[in-house]
């Protein structure tokens, strides 16, 4: 069992992120956010992934007052993604958002961040603080507007996660500073509705920016690689980074940043979270990677299985597997199992046999022992 590290509650709209929550999964939409039809359209579609919160860019103002006609029609909390501007997060506030996101790499004016603090106070809004490695302020610049810009700030001279001498200043020392100056800002206003978010596309600066802040501070933790890649790489490279401060009992909320569909990142945080037993929602399946033992098309019949269970809320276990070697322990283990040789298939159900069937009837089979696995656990869980 993962101890996992306690950190002050709060929640953005009905999801309670932090303290004894489970750790949520959030996206962020990828149309534009003055397109409303499309907004709602994709939001609907993330819903219906599973997505627990969504995020939107807020680059204008119109950006910010089309958030009030997104936030009537989406079922999940919307935070507003604010940059640059303070003005729009002020408006998205009007707008009745959730959540505000506050860059403090590039709003570094104390007044006008005390101007969007004060606001939010008033309407019991939350701020995510994201710093972000993209975006940190110059370095001997954290708080002050102005200056160089970030293509001759100094950041990315500062030695990464261990590459620093002792004593040396080094990025992840920078990010957390920078972390910690608007926080300051909110404390001293006595706003603790705090999130914080401390994102780089290298995993070890990530991971030690997060481990650093989870000692000195007790709020809430958002968990993301930024610009994780494509589905295949950022995936990859967001279960290793996200993994390794899941594992250690680090995080709140998560983001998987991908090049792809939003609905991937939504998949592909659950997936995560699943893997190391920190959400029981939906189905798990198991799978054999197929060889020259394998007498059907298991990649397809994974596949298709894969599909079939998205929508599965469950925590059903299923097992696909094409030989005689590891498939009937594997079938037997799993809620539902289906070892699959040449033109017939055994159907498990919790280690025991269920039923033989032919090739062309195997997938049909398997998906009415699914349903009955369902049902059941649906049963135990009413009576619990």
């Amino acid at each position: 069992m993962i101890k996992r590290r306690v950190s002050k509650a709060l929640h953005v709209g009905k999801v309670k992120v932090g303290g004894d929550a489970p750790v949520s999964v959030q996206s962020m939409t990828k149309t534009d956010t003055r397109n409303v039809a499309a907004t709602v359209a994709q939001i609907k579609a993330l819903e219906e992934a599973g997505c627990e919160v969504i995020r939107c860019a807020v680059p204008d103002i119109e950006a910010a007052k089309a958030l009030k006609d997104i936030k009537r029609q989406a079922r999940i909390p919307v935070i507003a993604d604010i940059h640059f501007h303070y003005q729009l997060a002020l408006e998205a506030l009007n707008s009745g958002v959730d959540c505000l996101r506050l860059n403090p790499g590039n709003i570094r004016d104390k007044e006008k961040v005390v101007a969007v603090v004060r606001e939010a106070k008033a309407r019991q809004v939350p701020i995510r603080i994201g710093v972000n490695f993209g975006s940190l302020p110059p370095v001997g610049a954290i708080g002050l507007s102005g200056g160089l810009s970030r293509h001759a700030d100094g950041v990315n001279r500062l030695p990464k996660a261990g590459e620093a001498k002792e004593g040396q200043y080094s990025v992840v020392d920078h990010m957390v500073q920078t972390g910690l100056w608007e926080i300051g800002i909110l404390e001293d206003l006595d706003f603790d509705l705090i999130k914080i978010s401390l994102k780089a596309f290298d995993i070890d600066t990530t991971v030690e920016a997060y481990r650093r802040m989870a000692d000195l501070v007790p709020y809430p933790l958002h968990l993301g690689i930024t610009e994780a890649g494509t589905a295949k790489a950022g995936s990859i490279r967001s279960a290793i980074g996200l993994g390794a401060l899941l594992y250690e009992g680090i995080g709140d909320t998560i983001r998987v940043s991908l090049s792809d569909d939003p609905v991937e990142e939504v998949y592909t945080g659950f997936e995560i979270l699943k893997s190391l037993g920190l959400r029981k929602e939906g189905a798990v399946l198991v799978a054999c990677p197929s060889c020259g033992r394998a007498d059907v098309d298991i990649r397809t019949l994974a596949n298709t299985v894969e599909g079939l269970l998205k929508k599965t809320k469950t925590p059903v276990k299923v097992a696909v597997m094409g030989c005689e070697v590891n498939g009937p322990g594997e079938a037997k283990d799993a809620d539902v199992g289906i070892a699959a040789g040449a033109g017939r298939a055994i159907i498990f159900r919790k280690g025991q046999k269920a039923r033989v069937v032919g090739e062309a009837d195997m997938l049909s089979a398997l998906m009415e022992e699914v349903a009955k696995a369902e049902k059941e656990l649906l049963a135990v869980k009413a009576g619990a």
